[in-house]
């Protein structure tokens, strides 16, 4: 990792409404002496939000104010080489995320971001892991809500189970609050390009190569009564399962043989019915341009709920895992809105612990617990998202 640069770390969509509130939580936990600034492509909006943060701690009304946009390359490489990690919280990542993903794998720059999108990471991967391998930059996707609960939850449920044998993790999503704009629009567009996805997807599984004597996979299963939960589990057709499989993949203590299912719990089936309903009919009017863009327009991205809205929010997703013959039950729980406030802690702290702590050697595309683990879970412990040993 570069020493020399001007600094530690950069967030880049302050502007936006989840990377004001990101730029907020750093202003008020990033430590005393820890060089960062704010990166866009509207310096009078920036000026407005370091005002903002100069309200919250004073030191933040020196913060530097880095122009640049993602359809200049040369803006963008600049405040790439000028830190050491940056941030972005700039999407739909697939449209507007890989000038920043290529100018950090070039420099040798840490980047994390905030996608949810399958296809982005799976590009970024074929066109850029080599050349950040090379470089050491780390390039660490789904940093929020989108995957780090469940990627982090099953690594520390792993962790309390034998290592020798065939280890079985299932997740259980709950969660209460809004639906996140940003997630909305990727939503949209992701559900509008299934075929690029597919072919993306293939190409990714015919040239990453596999740990050799130990295999890790998903599992969807079918919905089904969940005992320890006394909920429907319902299969989730997220980025989250395939997160922790790669960080299975990479780390030994997942077990010689790995498997996970990732659900979200309702109590009654007709909930989870119809939302895969909706959930169906947006993917069929995603796949006509004209109904895309009017959907899209419905919800701008950048909007939010308000503080009130966001203080009734909050997630848990239970974990349960078995191996030789031991049986753990876990979880991960914020009480805040998980789309937006815990999401903003969750990029902020992972941030700040590829910027600040001992982190073992890793580079390339990574997962958060293949490049953070423990200390990032360490510091979500410490600021509200807890990890709890239930049984």
């Amino acid at each position: 990792m570069p020493d020399d640069r001007q600094f530690d770390l950069v967030l880049f969509g302050a502007t936006g409404f989840t990377g004001g509130l990101t730029a907020d939580y750093l202003a008020e936990h990033v430590p005393a002496g820890t060089r960062w600034a704010l990166a866009g492509r509207n310096r009078e909006k920036l000026e407005k939000v370091r005002e903002r943060l100069a309200a919250i701690t004073p030191a933040s009304s020196s913060l530097e104010l880095l122009e640049a946009d993602v359809t200049d390359a040369a803006s963008i490489r600049t405040v790439a080489e000028a830190t050491r990690v940056i941030a972005t919280t700039v999407g739909p990542y697939i449209l507007h995320g890989e000038p920043l993903v290529a100018a950090c794998a070039a420099a040798g720059t840490d980047y994390l971001d905030l996608t949810g999108e399958p296809e982005f990471v799976d590009l970024m991967w074929l066109r850029h892991h080599a050349s950040a391998v090379k470089s050491g930059a780390r390039l660490v996707h789904c940093c929020g809500f989108d995957s780090i609960p469940h990627d982090l939850g099953a690594q520390f449920t792993v962790e309390l189970l034998p290592s020798d044998g065939p280890i079985s993790v299932k997740g259980f999503v709950r969660a209460g609050g809004s639906f996140s704009a940003g997630t909305f629009h990727s939503a949209v567009t992701a559900f509008g390009r299934a075929r690029e996805y597919a072919k993306v997807q293939k190409q990714r599984k015919q040239q990453e190569t596999l740990p050799e004597g130990r295999r890790a996979r998903a599992v969807a299963g079918r919905p089904y009564v969940e005992p320890e939960l006394d909920k429907w589990a319902i299969p989730m057709p997220t980025i989250d399962p395939a997160i922790v499989v790669r960080s299975a993949r990479a780390l030994p203590e997942y077990g010689p043989d790995f498997t996970y299912g990732h659900y979200t719990a309702v109590k009654r089936i007709a909930l989870a019915a119809g939302g895969a309903a909706g959930v169906g009919a947006l993917f069929a009017a995603a796949q006509v341009p004209p109904v895309r863009k009017l959907i899209l327009g419905r919800m701008t991205s950048g909007d939010g709920p308000s503080d009130e809205a966001r203080e009734k929010g909050w997630f848990t997703v239970t974990f349960v895992g078995e191996g030789d013959d031991k049986r753990v039950v876990t979880t991960v729980h914020g009480d805040r809105d998980p789309g937006y406030t815990e999401t903003a802690k969750m990029l902020a702290e992972a941030t700040l612990c590829l910027a600040l702590d001992e982190l073992p050697e890793t580079a390339g595309q990574v997962t958060p617990a293949q490049a953070m683990g423990v200390k990032l879970r360490e510091r979500l412990d410490q600021n509200g998202i807890t990890f709890t040993v239930v049984s």
